[in-house]
């Protein structure tokens, strides 16, 4: 039988660094008001000339190499983004092939919000266990400051940019293979995090544009507890479905949303802060690439170890969740 295991994490950081003393000089804010309300001190922005596909092709290349394989192998790559490079076409996941000079592959985008790198992981995982593919890139790539409203004193500040990748490679080793992916959705909840305008429903116009309804909107409160609910839940169920406590998780990874959230998910499951990976603080908000990065800052400082086990929690508009539970499995 055919397994999928994750062989390799990487990501790429823009250099550019802003800090809550930085959003103190253009709205009506604090570092203290903000690190309380976030947890958040700095977050990097690309620079104006960088999209999603730079991004996530450096991260490419980072997972790629750290994989062991050569590039030609790879058969598929999907790219998680809610801030393509073009709106309607071609997908970033397209451009992303033709940056790292992979052409005739089959390429595409998902768009799940913060859950995105949750939902390529199960993508990825169906693919190998079917037998169409062999050598899985997955990507998370966002510059969400190129949506945010710098006016909106409650979401400006949340959010970041950067890029994480994984290569998820075939295997016929059990003990490598990916436990389980469970992802879900919601769409009754779509008003709590959405941008109203640009697609169909509100095309690109003058108004549009003055109204900064392509902007991310948000209602923080609501959003809030549905997540820490939702989270909280999701594990709970994954751990019972395979029998596991939370003391046989090594790394749980969440989505870095807010360490408030992340804090009282952890307190909930009664995990430790050794045991949970926090990098809200360093990269704010980054979406579908926040759980990626998290896992990339964990293996770069020397936590993460192979075979060792690794739990993915996200939630995000839509509404979407998701959880992973996977030994990580780098090739011997």
């Amino acid at each position: 039988m055919t397994y999928a295991a994750f062989r390799s994490i990487g990501a790429y950081i823009p250099h550019k660094i802003m800090t809550n003393s930085d959003f103190e000089k253009i709205i009506d804010t604090s570092d203290e008001w903000i690190t309380k309300r976030t947890g958040i001190k700095e977050r990097r922005l690309a620079e104006e000339n960088e999209v999603p596909s730079d991004l996530g092709a450096r991260a490419a290349e980072v997972a790629i190499q750290r994989a062991g394989i050569k590039k030609e192998e790879i058969d598929l790559i999907i790219c998680a983004t809610v801030t393509p490079d073009f709106l309607c076409m071609p997908s970033t996941a397209c451009v992303i092939a033709a940056k790292l000079n992979l052409p005739n592959i089959m390429a595409f985008d998902i768009s799940a919000a913060c859950t995105g790198f949750v939902y390529s992981l199960g993508i990825a995982k169906a693919f190998i266990e079917s037998g169409m593919k062999k050598n899985v890139l997955i990507i998370g790539a966002e510059k969400y400051s190129s949506i945010l409203n710098y006016e909106d004193r409650n979401t400006c500040f949340i959010f970041g940019d950067g890029a994480g990748a994984a290569i998820i490679s075939a295997t016929d080793n059990k003990d490598e293979a990916i436990i389980d992916v469970e992802c879900s959705s919601d769409g009754n909840y779509e008003d709590l995090i959405k941008t109203p305008g640009g697609g169909s429903k509100n095309p690109c116009s003058q108004e549009v544009l003055d109204a900064k309804l392509a902007c991310i909107t948000m209602k923080g409160n609501e959003t809030f507890k549905l997540a820490v609910k939702t989270l909280t839940s999701d594990v709970i169920k994954m751990l019972e479905k395979h029998k596991l406590s939370n003391e046989d998780i090594t790394h749980f990874i969440p989505h870095q949303a807010n360490y408030r959230i992340i804090k009282a998910v952890g307190e909930a499951l009664n995990l430790t802060e050794e045991q949970t990976v926090i990098t809200v603080d360093k990269y704010g908000n980054t979406s579908a690439a926040s759980i990626p990065m998290a896992m990339n800052y964990a293996f770069e400082e020397g936590r993460l170890k192979a075979g060792d086990t690794v739990l993915f929690d996200a939630f995000g508009g839509g509404l979407t969740w998701g959880s992973a539970l996977f030994k990580f499995s780098p090739k011997k």
